[in-house]
């Protein structure tokens, strides 16, 4: 699976479908309906039953355990947060889902990796820059894989990735509300081809 995760802040359960499609039609299948998006857990479950098999469903902007149970109950895989809360890194991982929390210092890092994080959201990527990531990275478990997620664009792609980055959070330069599924599909394949031309040593 690529390491690509569309971000659909202000996604609607009536676009979800065509949405969703589209996107697994480009070749993004990891898909994240931001909860301070309309009605997020019926998007959720719809994306879920729609695309099962094709495409992992999960929530962001998660702030509280009883909001991951929500995400778990609505058919979600993994859960996004803004910060690096542990209590809802481990409500994450004990409801068999995978955590993705948000860091961007070296202490907010590491007490999500102590926490069991599956793998960080460095947000916002763009003030941390390639030079930041680079720096943090010299000092994270290497195993642990990196998301670059805010301010990052296809043309940045290559510089985050030999920073460290293994994947990116894609949100309004893929999607916005009310964006025709045509233009999300568009958008999508001119990220997946720099994703791709990264993947073929062609930075």
């Amino acid at each position: 699976m690529r390491h690509l995760m569309a971000i659909l802040r202000g996604l609607t359960p009536e676009e979800a479908p065509a949405i969703g499609g589209a996107l697994v039609e480009a070749g993004i299948r990891r898909i994240e309906v931001p909860l301070n998006s309309p009605r997020p857990l019926d998007s959720i479950a719809l994306l879920a039953e729609a695309l099962a098999g094709a495409a992992e469903v999960g929530a962001g902007t998660v702030l509280t355990p009883e909001a991951v149970q929500e995400v778990a109950e609505a058919g979600g895989a993994f859960v996004v947060s803004p910060n690096s809360e542990p209590a809802v890194i481990r409500a994450t991982r004990a409801a068999g889902l995978d955590s993705y929390p948000g860091a961007f210092t070296a202490t907010e890092c590491l007490a999500a990796a102590a926490a069991g994080a599956t793998a960080l959201k460095l947000f916002p990527a763009f003030l941390l820059g390639p030079a930041g990531i680079s720096a943090l990275k010299a000092v994270l478990p290497s195993a642990l894989p990196l998301y670059a997620v805010g301010g990052v664009d296809a043309p940045e792609l290559a510089a985050y990735r030999r920073a460290g980055c293994i994947g990116f959070g894609l949100g309004s330069n893929l999607y916005k509300p009310g964006r025709p599924a045509a233009e999300v599909a568009a958008a999508a394949r001119r990220l997946v081809e720099a994703y791709d031309a990264l993947e073929d040593g062609q930075p």
